[in-house]
C-alpha cells in the first residue's frame, strides 16, 4: 500500500467524525441559548428571522471551542479504531512507522488551527459586536412597543410611565406622568406635556426626552424635608435598556474589539491594569488558535491506548483532556491578569506543557512503551461498572 493512499485513508477516518462532532457540539452549545431567545419571541414579539440572525452571530463564539474539541475527539476515535481493528499493527508490520502516520494528521491540525485563529482573531469579535447591536435594537424596539397609552408601563427598572395619548406616526407621547424611584431616598414625580424616545445604537443608550413639564421631589428621610419643584422646557431621562440584556452585554468588552482595535488601544492607553488586560486578551486569542496543533500530539497516543475500553472511552478521553487544557488556560489567564508573571509567559505555558508532554507520549508510543497515565483510570472505571452490573444481576 502506497504512503499517499495510507495518508488519504487516515484523513478520511478523521475528517468525517470531526465534521459530525463539530455539528453536534455546536448544536448542544446553541441549545443553551434557546430559552433566552425563545423568551424574546414570546414576550417581545421578535420575528423569527432576527432570532436566526442572533444564532448566526452566536455561532463563531462557540466554534473557537468546538473546533479543537471536535478535532481531538476525531483523532481519538480514528486511532482508537485503527488500534482496535489491529490495522495499526498491520501498518507497522508493513514498515509504516507511527511518525509517518502523524504527518497527515499534523497537516489537518494546521488547517484546524488556521480556522480557529480566523475565528478568534477576526470573526468572533465582529460577531459579538453584531450580536450586541441586534440585541440593543430588539430591546429598544420592544421598549417603544411596550409603552401603551392609558396604561401604567414598567418596562424600565425603577420607572413607571403613564401617557394619556400616543402619536404612532411620529412616536410622540402626550400628557406624561412618570414615577422615578431610581434614587431611593429622593424619588421624583415628573409631569410633562410631551415626550419621545431617542435611541443611540452607537453608544447602546436610549433617552426619553420630555418637553414642557415639572419635576416634583419629596425626600423620604427625616433629615431632608424640603419639597422641590423644578420646571423645565426640555429634560432627558436615560433609560436602562441594557438592563434587558445580559450583564456581560452592557458595554463593549475586550472580546468585541478587533485585532487592530486591540493593538491601537493597547498603544494609546496609559493605565497599567488596562494594558495588562488587553495584553492578556491578545495572547489568549493566539494561544487558543494553536490548540489543535498541541492537542493532536496528545490525542494520537491516547487514541492508540484506548482500544480496550470501547468507543465510549474516546469520547470520555476527549472531554477529560479538553477540560484539563481549558482549565489550565483559564487559570493562566487569571494569573496573567493579576500581573504576577509576564502575560506572554504564563498564557503560553499550557500550550508548551501539552506540546512537550505530547511529544513525549508520542515517542513512547512509537517505541512501544506507552504510558498508562489515562488508561488506568479508565480500566478502573470499567471494572467498577462491571462490578455494579454483577451486583445488580445478583439481586
Amino acid at each position: 500500500m502506497s504512503t499517499m493512499r495510507i495518508h488519504r485513508y487516515i484523513l478520511r477516518e478523521i475528517s468525517a467524525p470531526a465534521l459530525l462532532s463539530l455539528l453536534i457540539f455546536s448544536f448542544v452549545l446553541l441549545m443553551g441559548r434557546i430559552p433566552r431567545l425563545t423568551e424574546l419571541v414570546i414576550n417581545k414579539g421578535v420575528p423569527l428571522t432576527q432570532i436566526v440572525k442572533l444564532f448566526g452571530f452566536l455561532l463563531p463564539t462557540f466554534l473557537s471551542i468546538t473546533v479543537p474539541l471536535s478535532f481531538l475527539l476525531a483523532i481519538l476515535l480514528a486511532f482508537g479504531r485503527l488500534s482496535a481493528d489491529s490495522e495499526f499493527i498491520a501498518l507497522k508490520a508493513s514498515g509504516v512507522s507511527l511518525y509517518n502516520l502523524v504527518k497527515p494528521v499534523v497537516a489537518l491540525a494546521v488547517l484546524f488551527s488556521l480556522l480557529t485563529g480566523l475565528m478568534t482573531l477576526y470573526i468572533e469579535p465582529a460577531s459579538k459586536t453584531a450580536f450586541k447591536g441586534m440585541l440593543f435594537q430588539i430591546a429598544s424596539g420592544s421598549a417603544g412597543l411596550a409603552i401603551t397609552p392609558g396604561v401604567f408601563n414598567d418596562a424600565f427598572d425603577g420607572i413607571v410611565l403613564f401617557t394619556h395619548g400616543m402619536d404612532e406616526k411620529n412616536g410622540i407621547m402626550q400628557d406624561i406622568f412618570i414615577s422615578d424611584e431610581r434614587e431611593g431616598e429622593v424619588p421624583a414625580t415628573i409631569i410633562a406635556r410631551q415626550g419621545r424616545l431617542i435611541s443611540n445604537p452607537a453608544k447602546m443608550a436610549m433617552t426619553l426626552r420630555l418637553t414642557d413639564g415639572t419635576i416634583h421631589r419629596e425626600p423620604r428621610d427625616s433629615q431632608h424635608t424640603t419639597y422641590q419643584i423644578v420646571r423645565f422646557s426640555n429634560y432627558d431621562i436615560n433609560l436602562d435598556v441594557a438592563g434587558q440584556l445580559n450583564d456581560q452585554e452592557r458595554r463593549r468588552s475586550r472580546g468585541e474589539l478587533s485585532w487592530g482595535e486591540l493593538s491601537s488601544t493597547l498603544n494609546s492607553t496609559q493605565d497599567p491594569k488596562t494594558r495588562l488586560r488587553l495584553e492578556v486578551e491578545k495572547h489568549q486569542r493566539v494561544v487558543i488558535a494553536f490548540a489543535p496543533l498541541v492537542l493532536v500530539l496528545v490525542g494520537i497516543p491516547l487514541g492508540l491506548q484506548s482500544q480496550r475500553s470501547g468507543k465510549g472511552a474516546g469520547f470520555s478521553l476527549a472531554l477529560i483532556v479538553f477540560l484539563v487544557y481549558y482549565i489550565l488556560l483559564s487559570f493562566a489567564g487569571t494569573i496573567a491578569e493579576k500581573g504576577v508573571l509576564p502575560a506572554a509567559l504564563i498564557l503560553w505555558l499550557p500550550n508548551i506543557c501539552f506540546f512537550v508532554g505530547g511529544l513525549y507520549f508520542l515517542h513512547r508510543t512509537a517505541i512501544e512503551r506507552p504510558l498508562q497515565l489515562f488508561a488506568s483510570p479508565l480500566l478502573l472505571l470499567h471494572k467498577l461498572l462491571r462490578l455494579f452490573k454483577r451486583s445488580g444481576a445478583g439481586q
